[in-house]
């Protein structure tokens, strides 16, 4: 396995040595990971088996990164703003 040195600003690195619990070298690699698959999947559109498995392994897939539908988005801003039902108890909810 190969790597990779980053020269960084002191005082980035006095931040990042506040947090001791992170594997920093173990982010940087999936984030790298993210940024391969993101690109593969915006041109083929598919996913190989053995790059599903790492997404699924950190709870990400390529479409988390692309940008919401306009649709979508001003459907969810209409459905924010009601019309909403006042009920005075759960029970409510299930009375015809």
């Amino acid at each position: 396995m190969g790597c990779i040195t980053v020269p960084l600003e002191e005082s980035f690195k006095k931040r990042m040595e506040a947090f001791p619990w992170v594997n920093w070298s173990e982010l940087s690699r999936e984030e790298s990971m993210k940024k391969e698959i993101f690109e593969e999947y915006i041109k083929t559109g598919k996913l190989s088996d053995e790059n599903w498995e790492f997404c699924n392994s950190i709870d990400w897939h390529p479409v988390d990164w692309l940008p919401l539908n306009e649709k979508f988005a001003k459907e969810l801003e209409q459905r924010r703003k009601g019309p909403f039902i006042k009920l005075n108890s759960v029970e409510e909810i299930f009375t015809e």
